[in-house]
């Protein structure tokens, strides 16, 4: 039997192969912080449903190695594109909520801070403000701090910030 170079091509490296086990294996550990409802709605095979509810529930290191094992080599056997995909797009979804809570903290802050003269800002974002309203609160949130009391019109003031930002006609 004659050996020629297109054998070794198509073979891939035991490195290469520990490799994809690696990244499948991390792929597991982003599905086990799923809900158990969001997994149920991916494309998967049951056995590996189960294997990530188990995987959920172990405390032991060890353990917890054997079972991300167990859940790398289940992922080699089915198409995990769709489910990276999902991973991804939740990563995304979690990075695109974080960078607007803490634009409407800036916001509030700013409105605290400053008072009126931060209020063009805000009503060019939000244009359906009730103007009475945020003033209210951005002088009570002002007299708190001003006092040193509990934040509570501030944060009175961040949730209507965000009642703002689910509407609609938000920009």
């Amino acid at each position: 039997m004659q050996h020629t170079e297109d054998d070794d091509q198509t073979e891939i490296s035991k490195s290469q192969r520990k490799r994809d086990m690696d990244e499948l294996k991390r792929l597991g550990m982003d599905l086990l912080e799923f809900s158990d409802d969001a997994l149920r709605q991916l494309p998967m095979p049951e056995t590996l449903l189960e294997a990530i509810r188990t995987g959920k529930h172990i405390t032991s290191n060890n353990a917890r190695k054997r079972q991300m094992q167990y859940i790398g080599k289940l992922l080699k056997d089915i198409d995990a594109a769709p489910l990276q995909q999902a991973v991804t797009a939740r990563n995304h979804q979690h990075a695109t909520h974080t960078r607007e809570f803490h634009q409407l903290e800036e916001l509030r802050d700013k409105l605290v801070l400053e008072g009126d003269k931060a209020l063009p800002a805000v009503l060019a974002l939000f244009p359906r403000t009730d103007r009475q309203h945020l003033r209210k609160l951005i002088r009570q949130a002002r007299r708190e701090q001003e006092t040193k009391q509990p934040p509570r019109a501030s944060r009175l003031l961040f949730r209507y910030l965000r009642e703002l930002q689910e509407q609609p006609d938000y920009l």
